[in-house]
């Protein structure tokens, strides 16, 4: 006798069957996807992070939306940075700013990524953002300009 929810994820001890199958759900494989690249990123290995996460990204714009890909796409552009793909990273910034102009990790992640690429006067109003939203001057994130006394 074939147990009556096989396949469905679901343990079904009534009828005496005692096999569990994994439950999937749309978007579980995007899921443990996700967290496997995450773990590259976390352990430093930014560039196979970001070719995982590049690919995430573009799978997710072609499925239905199940939640916003702020987060994936903040850490595709972490990611593109730590790699030093600085034009990588200001794209995806960018674009993350387009949809979300008060992400202030985002704002932070474009102005650190217009300095390493050397251009000072267009990351100044970033980094303000930056400190304005997220408050990141008093962390030590942002440098403080030489203008004058720091209080």
């Amino acid at each position: 006798m074939a147990c009556p929810s096989e396949g469905s994820g679901i343990r079904n001890r009534a009828s005496g069957c005692g096999v569990v199958v994994p439950m999937t759900t749309p978007g579980s494989d995007m899921a443990e996807r996700y967290e496997r690249a995450r773990g590259l990123f976390e352990h430093g290995e930014y560039q196979a992070a970001a070719e995982a996460l590049a690919a995430l990204v573009d799978e997710s714009a072609l499925q239905p939306p199940l939640h916003g890909t702020t987060e994936l796409r903040l850490l595709l552009a972490r990611s593109y940075y730590h790699s030093a793909q600085l034009g990588r990273a200001e794209r995806v910034t960018r674009a993350i700013l387009a949809d979300v102009p008060d992400e202030a990790y985002a704002n932070l992640l474009l102005g650190r990524t217009l300095q390493r690429q050397g251009r000072q006067a267009e990351a100044k109003p970033h980094l303000a953002m930056a400190e304005l939203l997220g408050g990141y001057a008093g962390s030590g994130r942002l440098p403080r300009d030489d203008d004058g006394p720091q209080r």
